[in-house]
């Protein structure tokens, strides 16, 4: 078997996503680029190739169960396992809304559950598509991309932002990654979730203080864990987040 790590990342074309898969070029993976977009996934890849990375790009929607299945059979088609997945694919608020549509007295209850969609089931969607890949693997594993706001110890603070969309999703998303890291345990199957801190990137429209840089880090450690690794834990680059 090649001793190459495979290594998907969705919506990595920018953002934090494109530094994960990056950063992990250079320690030697192998990155396959998802995107929604064909372009713009391309054109992250080629960019990474260019520096002298191994990456290629896959068409990837992970509200679109038929779109993870497709994914699935090209990285199969391509390298015929996966070493690690990375869920970091997010949204805060869908096209055409905010934040201030998430106000639990007033909240859209559409926009609501087209965030869920995203940061929730479409985890879940991805993941049980690539699950039979990551079964080829020696030591494979999962990172969920999740945010401290939906820590529940951390939750009441006064800086949290009050999403009724984002936050809960993401304390979801915690959720989701200790029964995943339960189910899977017998599998091998390593599966933890990370927070990168607030990151300047689109999803904030660049108000973070962090750079995508820096809020890849927690990802890549995860990513890179042995086969003995932690599993079902919620960290970011210096060590433990609440639950």
């Amino acid at each position: 078997m090649n001793n190459t790590m495979i290594t998907l990342v969705t919506g990595a074309n920018k953002g934090i996503g494109r530094e994960i898969a990056a950063q992990l070029a250079a320690l030697g993976h192998t990155v396959v680029i998802g995107a929604r977009s064909a372009e713009l996934g391309e054109k992250a890849a080629a960019e990474l190739r260019a520096t002298g990375a191994d990456a290629t790009s896959v068409v990837l929607d992970v509200t679109d169960p038929a779109s993870a299945v497709a994914a699935a059979d090209t990285v199969s088609a391509r390298y015929g396992r996966l070493d690690a997945l990375v869920n970091n694919a997010g949204v805060a608020a869908p096209a055409g809304t905010d934040l201030g549509s998430q106000r639990p007295r007033s909240a859209d209850l559409d926009a609501v559950r087209r965030v869920f969609d995203t940061n929730f089931f479409g985890v879940i969607t991805v993941t049980n598509a690539l699950l039979p890949l990551l079964r080829r693997s020696t030591a494979p594993r999962i990172v969920n991309v999740s945010s401290s706001v939906g820590s529940l110890a951390l939750g009441t603070g006064p800086e949290m932002p009050i999403a009724v969309g984002y936050v809960p999703s993401k304390t979801a998303l915690n959720a989701l990654t200790v029964q995943y890291s339960r189910d899977l345990r017998p599998d091998g199957i390593l599966v933890n979730a990370v927070c990168p801190g607030y990151c300047a990137t689109d999803l904030n429209h660049h108000a973070g203080h962090r750079t995508p840089a820096q809020g890849a880090v927690a990802a890549v450690q995860m990513a890179t864990i042995p086969a003995d690794g932690p599993t079902g834990t919620f960290t970011d680059d210096q060590g433990t987040v609440p639950w």
